[in-house]
């Protein structure tokens, strides 16, 4: 395998890698070699640019923690993950999808909760919010017994595993549809909020001059067998991100729009105020159920305290 020449490279280490069994690991192992290359003589890049891309690389793992994912905020920063998501689903990205990313801050387990049951387990400020959903299948039959994932930011724009003031699992739950395909909990009205920027990340946005808002929206990961297990993320269709969303996340199909009730008789006898509500339908496709894995397994901690 000795080389000679610049035209040498690619071939001999594509060879090198041909032996990988998989079919389809050895076709984004040898597809990533090409392009790869491919990039690096486009852009006839440096050898200090080589190692200042690596560092950057380096920088990414070195941040991600069991309570945050800097991969996978990157990824959305850049719109890949936008783009894999509307790859596979919709038909291939020809027809509307109540799909979206999975984002940063899934968890697993989240606490099972009864229809009409409050995601809020310790105390959070902001305007009540009842919710209503009805998942369907595209012939527009319901889909009973389909297993929702809820979860959201505060009103301080940060989520349970963020902030460690809030309880565990606070503003997450999940549901089971009734017969009928529906499901309904209550929480607070949720606020955009910005990405943190203290990683990799932060860096890329800063030498782009973008912002690191996300408009607010209320995530749902939907699985039942016999259909394509879904993520999605149902945006606040008046708020001032949609067009500018960090993460390239917004798509028309998925604005849900919130009413405010300032009178009337409100949904539950506590409510002393004024309530939202918000009716929003899930549509499945046919195809693999299949749980993907939570980019983040824990909570932070607080951050120790000086003393002396």
């Amino acid at each position: 395998m000795l080389i000679s020449r610049l035209d040498d490279v690619t071939p001999k280490v594509l060879d090198a890698y041909t032996a990988i069994k998989d079919p389809r690991t050895r076709q984004i192992v040898l597809g990533l070699i090409r392009h790869l290359h491919e990039l690096a003589q486009e852009l006839r890049l440096t050898e200090a640019e080589l190692h200042k891309a690596a560092a950057f690389v380096n920088a990414i793992g070195q941040k991600t923690t069991a309570s945050h994912n800097e991969a996978i905020l990157l990824s959305g920063s850049l719109g890949l993950s936008a783009l894999v998501c509307l790859m596979n689903n919709g038909a291939g990205g020809t027809h509307d999808t109540s799909a979206n990313m999975l984002g940063p801050f899934f968890r697993d387990a989240s606490p099972q909760i009864e229809n009409g049951g409050s995601l809020i387990r310790s105390h959070t400020p902001g305007i009540p919010l009842f919710f209503s959903g009805l998942v369907r299948d595209q012939a527009g039959q319901p889909v009973a017994g389909a297993e929702v994932h809820i979860l959201h930011s505060s009103t301080l724009g940060l989520y349970e595993n963020q902030d460690p003031d809030q309880a565990e699992m606070n503003l997450r739950g999940r549901f089971v549809t009734d017969a009928g395909g529906h499901f309904a909990f209550r929480s607070i009205k949720p606020a955009g909020y910005p990405i943190p920027i203290d990683g990799p990340t932060g860096q890329l946005l800063a030498t782009a001059g973008r912002h690191n808002m996300r408009p607010a929206h209320v995530h749902a990961l939907i699985h039942k067998p016999g259909y394509k297990t879904i993520t999605s993320q149902v945006y606040t269709d008046d708020d001032p991100y949609l067009q500018t969303d960090v993460q390239f996340g917004v798509t028309t199909a998925l604005l849900g729009h919130y009413v405010l009730h300032e009178s009337g008789t409100p949904p539950a006898p506590d409510v002393t105020g004024p309530w939202w509500t918000m009716e929003y339908e899930f549509i499945l496709e046919p195809g693999e159920a299949h749980m993907p894995k939570a980019p983040i397994t824990a909570k932070a901690e607080r951050a120790a305290e000086n003393v002396g």
